[in-house]
C-alpha cells in the first residue's frame, strides 16, 4: 500500500512523465539530469518485478509547479544516450489531445534529429510529439517523420508555412499523414475536423495550451456548432494531396 500512497501524495501538477528511456537511464541519471532545471522532489521509475529493469518510463516531481512547466519546454525530445526522451505534465492524457492534426514531414537531412524537428513547428502550436522515422539497425534518419498537434489550428499554419520551406538547406514536404489501417485515407478530413471542434472543452490540453478561441459563442453550452470546420483558404483539401506524400508501404500516423 505505500506505492498507492505514494502517488496520491505526489502533487500531480509538479510531476511530469518522462518517456522513451533507454536501459542504461537509473533514478540516478534522470534525477542528475532533470535537477538541472529546478528543485527535484522524487523520481520513480516504474520496474519489472521479476528482471527489475526498469519499463522505458518514469516520473520526475518537482518542489513547485513552475520548475515542471519550465523542464516540459527544454528537455522534451533531449536526446539522451542517442535516444530522444519525450516529457510532459503527468497530470495530462495524451491519448485524449490526439485529434487527428498529423502531418508528414518529408525530404528532411539526416542531421535533422527529433529536437531540431519540434522546436521548429512548435511555432505553429502546441505539439504532443516530433519523431523521426529511423532505420531499426543503424539508427540513421530515414529522411522522414511525423508531428501531432493538438488542434488543427496549428497543423493547417505548419502545412500552409513549412511546405517547401528550407531545413537545414534542403526544402521540405510537408502534408496530413496517411490514417492507419485506411487505404489511402489522410488526416485532417472534414469529419476529424467536426469531431475536434466539439470536444468537451474541459478536456486536458497539451503543455502550454492557451484556452480555445471564441470559447462559448454561437449556442448554448453542448450544442455543435453550426459553422462546418472548412480548410482554411486557398488550402487543398488534405485527401489526394500529390506532392510530398509518403509513397505505399510508409507508416502511418
Amino acid at each position: 500500500m505505500a506505492n498507492v500512497a505514494q502517488v496520491y501524495e505526489r502533487n500531480q501538477e509538479a510531476t511530469i512523465y518522462v518517456g522513451n528511456l533507454d536501459p542504461k537511464i537509473d533514478e540516478e541519471v534522470l534525477w542528475e539530469l532533470m535537477v538541472q532545471c529546478g528543485p527535484v522532489a522524487n523520481v520513480h521509475l516504474p520496474r519489472d518485478k521479476i528482471t527489475n529493469t526498469h519499463q522505458g518510463y518514469g516520473f520526475v516531481e518537482f518542489k513547485n509547479e513552475e520548475d515542471a512547466d519550465y523542464t516540459v519546454k527544454i528537455m522534451n525530445m533531449i536526446r539522451l544516450f542517442g535516444k530522444p526522451i519525450r516529457c510532459n505534465k503527468s497530470s495530462q492524457d495524451k491519448k485524449t489531445n490526439e485529434v487527428g492534426a498529423n502531418l508528414f514531414i518529408g525530404n528532411l537531412e539526416p542531421e535533422v534529429d527529433e529536437k531540431m524537428l519540434y522546436d521548429t513547428f512548435s511555432a505553429f502550436g502546441v505539439l504532443l510529439f516530433a519523431k523521426v522515422m529511423r532505420d531499426p539497425d543503424t539508427g540513421a534518419s530515414r529522411g522522414f517523420g511525423f508531428i501531432s498537434y493538438d488542434s488543427f489550428d496549428g497543423s493547417d499554419a505548419a502545412l500552409a508555412g513549412m511546405n517547401g520551406q528550407f531545413l537545414c538547406n534542403r526544402p521540405i514536404s510537408a502534408s496530413y499523414a496517411y490514417k492507419k489501417e485506411t487505404k489511402g485515407e489522410r488526416h485532417g478530413s472534414a469529419a476529424e475536423r467536426l469531431i475536434a471542434a466539439n470536444r468537451p472543452s474541459d478536456l486536458p490540453k497539451g503543455p502550454g495550451a492557451a484556452p480555445a478561441k471564441g470559447g462559448g459563442k454561437g449556442g448554448p453550452p453542448g450544442m455543435p456548432s453550426m459553422r462546418p470546420p472548412m480548410l482554411p483558404p486557398g488550402m487543398p483539401p488534405p485527401p489526394g494531396m500529390g506532392m510530398g506524400g509518403p509513397p505505399p508501404g510508409m507508416p502511418r500516423y
